[in-house]
């Protein structure tokens, strides 16, 4: 009989971990609308909001456009999970972590270690490697370590789709410390063309974690070579550095003469990533359960039985 239940509790564990969550595609989509939604609100409907401030109200708008985008996609993304949603409070920390390490190491690491902005725009191939090699590495290596030393080991990281999705908020985290940057470096910004650019940067952050999350998630429940974490990683920093190497040779990567270039492509980036990699998962959870039901024998007793109870506190000596 014990057995059995070890049969059956194993076969429910391979399930759960093997568990499709459709309402996630859905989260993506309307995150994306809306965060498109948002760009044409600040360029189409109120384009001269902000126009008449400067200085210190400019940055602290700038700052609190900065927020937006990460915030939008972290609430629609939490909110149509509605299934087996992760705890807000996990998601939201996983968030804020990723701000608190991108602020503390992403500038000194970039300026003070590597000194980029020396040597990446010296020529072409300086500018790709760079990006890939150097940014591309550092900004996925954060997100890895976040999710890694945080929530990987946790029993709420129970389904493989949960790389993702921690990944993400770490993502988001970046992505939002970028913003903050990009506001601080300009005094405030053009809050049309600064709303681009932020959903811009949030888009392809969120995408390029998203791929990560996928080999995360392979990883905490899969028995994998040695070389795969280092393979993920490689992958993301690879189109970290490419989407940003991309931007930067196009006559739009300065995000001035044609922004809505830039944003429709970091769309099609986000949109396109997220595609492969919740296709990569659901063929991965198919042969999760393939593999579960060949290898555990289900077990159907002949009239119901209670599972064990728990031991009483005599009983545990408590």
């Amino acid at each position: 009989m014990q057995a059995s239940y070890t049969a059956d509790n194993e076969l429910n564990r391979l399930e759960r971990v093997a568990h499709n969550r459709r309402g996630l595609w859905f989260a993506v989509i309307i995150a994306l609308a809306g965060l498109l939604a948002f760009v044409a609100v600040f360029n189409l409907v109120i384009p001269n909001f902000g126009a008449g401030l400067d200085g210190v109200p400019l940055i602290g708008l700038g700052l609190l456009f900065a927020l937006v985008p990460a915030v939008l996609w972290l609430l629609l993304f939490y909110r149509l999970d509605r299934l087996e949603p992760e705890p807000k409070q996990m998601v939201f920390n996983v968030f804020l972590l990723g701000i608190f390490v991108t602020a503390a190491l992403h500038a000194p690491i970039l300026d003070g270690v590597f000194a980029v902005n020396e040597w990446l725009y010296a020529n072409w191939w300086s500018q790709l490697l760079g990006n890939i090699l150097v940014i591309g590495f550092v900004e996925q290596i954060i997100v890895w370590g976040i999710v890694r030393y945080t929530v990987f080991s946790h029993p709420e990281f129970d389904e493989r789709v949960d790389g993702v999705i921690y990944a993400i908020a770490a993502g988001l985290g970046v992505a939002t410390v970028l913003n903050f940057q990009y506001v601080l470096s300009r005094g405030g910004v053009d809050l049309s063309i600064g709303s681009i650019r932020m959903v811009v940067t949030s888009m392809a952050q969120a995408s390029f974690a998203g791929v990560l999350g996928y080999f995360i998630g392979q990883a905490r429940f899969e028995r994998t070579p040695v070389y795969y974490m280092p393979l993920g990683l490689t992958v993301a920093a690879t189109i970290n550095g490419l989407f940003a190497f991309l931007l930067e040779r196009t006559s739009a990567g300065a995000l001035n003469s044609y922004p809505w270039t830039d944003l429709l492509l970091a769309a099609a980036v986000a949109a396109i990533s997220m595609a492969v990699v919740f296709w990569l998962i659901a063929r991965a959870n198919e042969e999760t359960l393939r593999l579960a039901q060949a290898q555990v024998p289900a077990y159907v007793p002949e009239s119901p039985v209670a599972a064990p109870a728990a031991p009483s506190a005599e009983e545990a000596n408590i």
